[in-house]
């Protein structure tokens, strides 16, 4: 820098100063960065082209970190102090690109703490090319320590790749998060072949085993009492009550789907969940109830998500949407009196006009055919599956996996958590096939 600093006649001094604020801001965003696309993963409005940029934004900061060398490190080293799983991650990348013991077991240790930590380690596994985290995530499946052998199966599932005897062993491993995300891993990598070893776990006491032995077992097999087990669960508050439905009705014949639907419709503590419902089933038949749910402020939005859900129109776009009503509140307010501090799930989501889309569906109802199940304005095959994939926003994405890991038996569920930029080649490669 100093060298730097003479030649452009820059005071060495300033040079100095504003060299570490660069740094720090590096740091920072890369953090920022990783926690913005923790929830971009999963948000109504962000597609693969969305995420890509965002992606590209993080990558530009870890570089700066990269360039800056031992000086990177020491500031991303000494910003794990927080505790958080973005710093986690932002120092993990640096200390497993350098292949240093020392630097990757400091980040470790502090990863291995809680779940919640873990996920910074295990998102910079698979942040870096396979090949470069493969030698890592090895030496994770093979450690006595269930939160690290826990961490490098998760992270051979995001690369989508089979850690072979690890995933065996894990599968029946006494600690129960390590099982419950080896379950997982069996259905993401579509190893039907374990579903008989993971079936023993739908009648587990622990709720997370419990969860992801039904979420596999009914993804690849789609058995009777897997999928009753997920039905039970997205019946019961809990924080897997969305994720079992998803699964659940996708297993069902469109009948069961229809009066497991009408059921939840009925259940006032479980409207929105009908709701939702109405969207994973994709038929055009419960349209007409859903424009009747967006008259309800509390389930309007979401609403109006599963009409693009079956339908593909985009309510802002085509002008189908409305103004907030006067007075409606969800999610925290800046009252201190004010007891909820629940996030609003729908925010990024218009407000549908109910009227306008009632004059919308008049027009364009002959276009689809009641008792065909749709996604985004097209009746489901592998195809536009694939297309969904390329061109859907991340919520529509990972219906379009869920949906093609079914029809495809056996193969990968496609990650669409993955960088965006690495998504968007494996993409090309599947289309030019």
């Amino acid at each position: 820098m100093r060298d730097n600093a003479r030649t452009f006649g820059w005071p060495v001094q300033r040079s100095m100063t504003i060299f570490p604020t660069i740094l720090f801001q590096h740091s920072d965003q890369a953090s920022f960065l990783w926690g913005l696309r923790a929830h971009a993963i999963s948000a109504p409005h962000f597609d693969l082209s969305d995420l890509a940029a965002l992606d590209l934004r993080l990558e530009a900061h870890l570089d700066g970190l990269r360039i800056a060398g031992h000086e990177g490190w020491q500031l991303a080293s000494k910003e794990l102090a927080w505790k958080e799983p973005g710093e986690v991650f932002t120092a993990a990348v640096l200390a497993l690109e350098s292949g240093d013991e020392k630097k990757i077991h400091s980040v470790l240790t502090v990863a291995a703490k809680t779940p919640e930590l873990s996920r910074g380690f295990i998102s910079a596994l698979g942040w870096l090319d396979y090949k470069q985290a493969e030698p890592h995530i090895k030496n994770l499946c093979a450690s006595q320590s269930p939160a690290q052998k826990r961490i490098g199966i998760a992270a051979a599932a995001i690369h989508r790749k089979d850690p072979g005897r690890p995933l065996n062993e894990a599968i029946s491993d006494p600690d129960l998060l390590l099982r419950a995300r080896g379950m997982r891993a069996v259905g993401e990598l579509g190893r039907a072949d374990l579903v008989p070893l993971i079936q023993r776990d739908l009648s587990a006491e622990d709720a997370t085993c419990r969860f992801w032995s039904a979420w596999s077992t009914a993804l690849l097999a789609g058995y009777a009492n897997a999928t009753q087990v997920l039905q039970s669960i997205s019946e019961s508050p809990g924080p897997y009550r969305e994720r079992a439905l998803q699964i659940a009705l996708r297993r069902m014949n469109l009948t069961t789907a229809h009066t497991w639907q009408q059921q939840l419709a009925r259940n006032p503590q479980a409207a929105r969940l009908a709701v939702i419902a109405a969207g994973i089933i994709g038929d055009s038949a419960l349209i007409p109830w859903l424009i009747e749910q967006m008259k309800n402020p509390a389930l309007a939005r979401v609403s109006g998500e599963a009409f693009t859900m079956i339908t593909g129109v985009d309510l802002a776009y085509d002008d189908l949407d409305g103004d907030k009503p006067e007075g409606f509140e969800a999610g925290p307010t800046d009252d201190p009196l004010d007891d909820n501090v629940e996030m609003d799930p729908d925010e990024r989501l218009p407000w549908p006009d109910p009227i306008l889309i009632s004059k919308w569906w008049a027009n364009r109802a002959s276009e689809f055919q009641p008792g065909v199940r749709h996604l985004i304005g097209k009746p489901i095959t592998a195809e536009w599956l694939l297309q969904v994939l390329r061109q859907g926003r991340q919520r529509q994405r990972t219906a379009a996996a869920l949906e093609l890991a079914i029809i495809r038996p056996g193969e990968l569920l496609f990650e669409i958590r993955a960088p965006g930029f690495r998504q968007q080649e494996i993409l090309h490669l599947r289309v030019s096939r």
